[in-house]
């Protein structure tokens, strides 16, 4: 996630569970581009000790090509290719989603690349661009490149983060690649991932909006996975939660009012989770112009020890 994922919110995650495996946000490859410099300080930094993935969008084979290789070079597990970004700016570029416009072209993009790479080669997707039924033209060119993980977000790249999510588009793609697959779209508690994972027989889960909202969620899962009773964060875990991401996100020379615009890239993820008092908690902190008026908010709905399953209250089928 553009602008989220990087080492200071893996370490945040990590506090409270952890992913089994950490993407980077994904380096820009055009003519003159040069590997993000924050990017690859989250990667030498990685304070998780756990893997990381380094992920890169684009479309044009031979900066693709000169990328990977940039990328190899650094402590990095896999490299990932995305073609899932659904942001306007991007797939307007025919980059992102906007390359499953153009199968012909993802098929010699995955050649080269395949060719090129020597560690783990990954893919993300979407189902098609506008329709899902593209999904049936897409799977066969990645079964053909030797991928060593598909991540399938199942949505076309026209629906955003709307619903319904084809999950049953995963476990096809879960019965017909010769790699392992993961499951992605809309993973937004414990519960529901063992039920996504059951009905795609997906191999993992890629979650990624739902990591903002609730941290503890890899931890949950794995909970249940075993059986255990699954652990809620109290709403002040929530509110310690919130004050350590306004602390790694603290820009000298920022004013609080372009800090507090910044931090609600979060709290839009968390205010959903809140229950019944969500709606008074958005409408709240969407309009804090200040950290006291910021703070005010989460401690007036956070303050307490009552547990929080931060799931949103439209979950959809």
């Amino acid at each position: 996630m553009q602008e989220v994922t990087d080492a200071a919110f893996w370490e945040l995650v990590q506090q409270r569970g952890g992913a089994d495996v950490y993407w980077t946000e994904y380096c820009r490859v055009h003519a003159v581009s040069c590997l993000e410099k924050w990017i690859v300080a989250s990667v030498r930094a990685n304070p998780t000790g756990r893997p990381v993935v380094a992920q890169m969008i684009g479309n044009d084979i031979p900066h693709l090509v000169r990328t990977a290789r940039q990328l190899e070079q650094l402590p990095v597990a896999a490299i990932d290719f995305n073609l899932g970004c659904p942001a306007p700016v991007v797939y307007k570029k025919c980059a992102g989603g906007g390359l499953l416009r153009d199968p012909q072209r993802v098929d010699a993009i995955l050649g080269a690349l395949r060719e090129t790479v020597r560690i783990k080669f990954t893919v993300k997707t979407r189902l098609g661009f506008e329709s899902a039924a593209a999904f049936a033209t897409l799977l066969p060119i990645f079964a053909r490149h030797s991928l060593d993980l598909l991540t399938v977000h199942a949505r076309t790249v026209t629906q955003g983060y709307g619903l319904p999510v084809h999950y049953d588009l995963i476990r096809r793609a879960a019965e017909m690649m010769p790699c392992p697959v993961l499951a992605n779209g809309h993973i937004y508690s414990a519960d529901q991932a063992l039920a996504v994972l059951a009905r795609t027989k997906a191999r993992g889960l890629m979650i990624g909006r739902g990591a903002i909202r609730n941290p503890w969620l890899f931890s949950q899962i794995r909970q249940r996975l075993r059986g255990e009773p699954v652990m809620y964060p109290t709403g002040r875990d929530v509110l310690a939660y919130i004050e350590a991401l306004w602390a790694t996100n603290d820009t000298n020379g920022v004013s609080e009012k372009l800090q507090a615009q910044w931090m609600k890239r979060f709290t839009n993820y968390i205010g959903e989770g809140l229950g019944a008092h969500a709606g008074r908690f958005l409408y709240a902190i969407r309009r804090a112009e200040t950290r006291a008026e910021f703070f005010r908010v989460c401690r007036e709905h956070l303050d307490h020890d009552d547990a929080l399953k931060l799931e949103p209250s439209e979950t959809g089928p």
